[in-house]
Parts: structure tokens; sequence; C-alpha cells
């Protein structure tokens, strides 16, 4: 039966997807959701050496992956991955120039009253890179961004966290492209908030591994991780945050009237601007912004284990 729901928003989709596995949650949950249109998926890098995957082709090594998604959700083919950059910006006024980048300005500059969501579970570089290219962009979206510090009045970091926040290292001088001199709109999930996806190990058995190909093989790459980990003698616990999920929540999962976000919170308050280091910097003159503060799990995950049953269903 033809579906009751059309596209009504677009989604272009940014991942490190040779990386922490929860991207592909994310990933083929937006894919199942039939009120966006996905014109293409970036495949884009983590940091320099990262040891979820050390090479120098992880961008490359994240289309393979996002290719082989689209494979067990039988989409092998039916639509494009692109190839972000392999590395980060030099500086925050030297784009690297990529067919991600030039998609980037295609789609944001094409005749389309939809909205036009850049949902980030990475690294800023392509995105950074398409608004140094071609400033104009930055009216014709909004970043939805997985990433960014606690805001020190708002929440404290995890216990013994040091450094940038995880998808901020991948790219600092894009971040502050972004934040410091873009005007782009921004919705921020930053850490303590994405930290709250959390999902169990027994729920991941009992209420998606039996869902088909497609459970089997999320499920599968969660389970990878646990293995790995312990080899190495750290326990991740019975608990993975699918931290890339609150994408979908934000863009495919609004309400249906005065559609947005509705199921989740935030504060609006000034861009800040990102120090070398990550942190932040408060600018009582930066652009509003959209800081998220709590995410609807209860909707997230009810709505990708229903689907996944649904294409489940569908291919028995």
């Amino acid at each position: 039966m033809a579906s009751l729901v059309t596209a009504r928003a677009r989604v272009i989709i940014d991942n490190d997807f040779s990386g922490d596995p929860d991207d592909l949650f994310q990933t083929a949950h937006h894919l199942m959701c039939p009120s966006v249109e996905i014109p293409f998926i970036i495949g884009s890098h983590l940091s320099v050496g990262d040891p979820w995957d050390p090479s120098t082709t992880q961008a490359s090594n994240a289309v393979a992956k996002a290719n082989e998604l689209l494979g067990v959700m039988g989409m092998t083919g039916k639509l494009p991955v692109l190839t972000g950059s392999e590395t980060a910006i030099v500086d925050v006024k030297t784009p690297q120039r990529t067919a991600a980048a030039d998609a980037i300005i295609a789609e944001a500059m094409r005749d389309d009253k939809r909205p036009l969501y850049y949902a980030a579970g990475a690294g800023l570089t392509d995105l950074a890179s398409a608004w140094l290219i071609e400033p104009r962009i930055a009216e014709r979206l909004i970043l939805v961004w997985i990433g960014g510090l606690e805001y020190p009045d708002l929440a404290l970091p995890p216990p013994g966290a040091k450094g940038p926040e995880y998808n901020l290292r991948i790219d600092i001088k894009a971040g502050q492209a972004i934040f410091n001199h873009s005007t782009i709109p921004i919705w921020q999930v930053p850490r303590n908030v994405y930290r709250q996806m959390l999902f169990t190990h027994a729920e991941m058995q009992t209420q998606v591994r039996p869902l088909g190909k497609v459970g089997a093989y999320l499920i599968d790459s969660i389970e990878r991780v646990m293995r790995w980990t312990g080899e190495v003698g750290f326990s991740i616990g019975d608990t993975y945050a699918l931290g890339d999920s609150p994408l979908v929540t934000l863009t495919a999962l609004q309400s249906s009237f005065e559609a947005d976000p509705s199921s989740s919170s935030y504060v609006v308050r000034p861009a800040p601007n990102l120090d070398d280091e990550g942190s932040y910097i408060e600018d009582a003159t930066g652009r509003p912004i959209r800081v998220y503060t709590q995410i609807d799990t209860r909707l997230t995950f009810g709505d990708m284990i229903a689907r996944l049953q649904i294409l489940a269903s569908s291919a028995s």
C-alpha cells in the first residue's frame, strides 16, 4: 500500500560511517522515513589516527560502509553516496573542494520550497567548505549537528572527559568557520544531550535483532564494538548511546501542524565563538541558535523499531 505520508523536507546526511556505528542506526532510520527526501549521503572523515579507523582513507571507507548499509536495505544504487574530504580544512578561509561540497551547494541553491536540513553526525569539513565556496547557502539550509561540548550553565561534562568534544575535534577549524564566521542557522545537540540516547543490549536483542536482515545487521555492528572493547580489557556496560539518532527526531519526526521538533526541548542563545581547543567563547552579538537540552527518546526509538518491523514484514 502506498504511504499516505509525502516528503515535506529535504535532508542531506553527513556522517563518519567508518567510525562509531550509531550512524548506521540513524541513517537506516532516516531512509525509512517518508516525511523526508534524502538527495544524497556524504561519507566524511574522522580525526587523524582515530582508533575506529586510523587509515588515510576514512571518507572513502565511510562511503563503502554507507553503501553496505544500502545493500542490506535493498537500496543498492538508489541513492548517491558521495566521498567527502579526507582531511580537515587548513584554516577558516580555505575550503576543501570536493564533489560533496559541490553537491551541497547545488542542492541548497536548487529551487525547492521545502526546507533543507544538513544532518551532520560528524565533523563539519564538507559543509564549511561548501559555505566558503558559496556563502549564499547560509540562507538556504539549517545545520542540525551532533557535536560540541556542554554549555557550563546547562550541564556538566562526563566524569574524566578531557579536550575537545569528539565530533568537533575532527575539524575544529570547520567548526570555527560555521560558528564564528558563517550565518548558517544551527540546531545543536551537544554532548550531554546526545549521551542521553541510551539503548540497552537487552532491547537490541529482543526488539531489533529479530527484525529481518536490517535489524540483525545493526545489532551485529554494536556487538562487534562490544567484542572489540572487551578484547582490550574495557567493558562498555549494558547500554549504547545511539547518539546520532536525534538527527532523525529533529528532521523527520516533527509535529504535524506548525511543523517543528515539538517533542524535544531547547534553549535559544547567541551563537558562541569556538576557540582552538573547541571551547565556547560567549558572544552576545552572535546570531540566535537552538541548543537542544532534551531529545524525546520514546518517540525516536519507538518509531525506529516500528519502521524496522514494517520493513521486515514487507520483505517476508
